[in-house]
């Protein structure tokens, strides 16, 4: 936690104050567009605070959109057109579909509109200017190695239900699915994609999402496939409260580890309250307010962030948070998980 946050936090206040010094001689307003998955989401809503909030700060005029639900990838496509049209000078984008809105992006580039994927690299992934996100693998891999080191030799025996995103496999969702797979020891085969694993401990993939009602119905389906299932990834914490409420209702929630990915403080709660075991913390209000500093610096003088030494975006940091620390995998509690959180 300590080397990764810091680092990430460093690296902010320096981009952060870049944008700042480009928009303190009073230039005019520049307009930006925040375009996220869905406008109910908790850590949509406080991306979108942490955007907002920026740039009334900087003096810029944002207008945000988003997809009806997860995977409306169609009103996003017609966001970046009326974006294009309004003579955006920047676009945040978290996209629904990481491969079918590359011709749309394509398009605002073409304009000269400056494109910042948020938490969701596109693919290809230089298909946008910029990426801020959290690393996602990693996020995958800590709560995968949790998961392992808390069952011990028991492991071997893992029955393993995978909540996925969506069919379409957007980049977030493969990222998180084959970091925890390779965390928790598991052959991932193709790391491009998830659903090739062999590996009898895997029960099935369904996909939730990302909400509650999709964990409930997933979790409903793969307790049908094998009721002994004894751990559940889930691609966010809506989809692991539904499927908590699934287990819940065959008696199992006591005797199954749970975890998740975002560390919305819903979400920390949960894990707090014991309905899920730990969860990788990611930071949208810091991805969306460097978004908008970023679009500030290239509206002053054309400059474009530069990604985390060693990586393809910027690392916005990710910190596991449990209040059952395991041997060699590094963590916070729920009390510092909870000062963190956002929702």
């Amino acid at each position: 936690m300590k080397s990764k946050l810091i680092a990430a936090t460093l690296g902010a206040l320096a981009l952060g104050a870049m944008a700042t010094s480009a928009m303190a001689d009073g230039h005019a307003k520049v307009g930006a567009c925040l375009i996220t998955k869905t406008d109910t989401n908790p850590f949509f809503v406080k991306m979108k605070e942490g955007a907002t909030a920026k740039a009334e700060e900087l003096g810029i005029e944002l207008k945000s959109y988003a997809g009806k639900i997860d995977g409306d990838s169609e009103s996003q496509v017609a966001a970046i057109e009326t974006c294009i049209a309004d003579g955006a000078k920047g676009i945040l984008l978290t996209a629904s579909d990481t491969k079918g809105i590359v011709p749309a992006v394509k398009q605002a580039r073409d304009a000269g509109i400056l494109v910042i994927a948020l938490d969701t690299p596109l693919e290809p992934i230089d298909s946008a200017d910029a990426t801020f996100a959290t690393d996602n693998f990693l996020a995958g891999e800590l709560i995968g190695k949790w998961a392992a080191a808390t069952l011990g030799d028991e492991a071997a025996n893992a029955k393993i239900a995978m909540l996925d995103l969506a069919v379409s496999q957007p980049s977030v969702g493969v990222l998180r699915d084959q970091g925890f797979l390779t965390g928790f020891g598991i052959d991932v085969k193709d790391v491009g994609k998830w659903g090739d694993e062999d590996d009898p401990r895997i029960v099935g993939n369904e996909v939730t999402a990302g909400n509650e009602e999709g964990g409930r119905t997933a979790m409903e389906n793969l307790l049908t496939k094998d009721p002994t299932i004894n751990v559940v990834y889930t691609i966010n914490e809506p989809a692991a409260a539904g499927a908590y409420e699934a287990l819940k209702a065959v008696g199992r929630e006591n005797d199954v580890l749970i975890v998740s990915v975002d560390g919305g403080c819903p979400g920390v709660q949960n894990v707090k309250d014991g309905v899920i075991g730990a969860t990788s913390q990611q930071y949208p209000l810091l991805m969306a307010s460097l978004g908008i500093e970023a679009i500030a610096a290239f509206a002053k003088d054309g400059t474009k962030p530069q990604p985390t030494e060693g990586k393809d975006f910027f690392d916005t940091g990710v910190a596991l948070v449990t209040d059952k620390p395991a041997d060699g995998v590094e963590s916070i509690d729920t009390t510092k998980g909870t000062e963190l959180c956002w929702g």
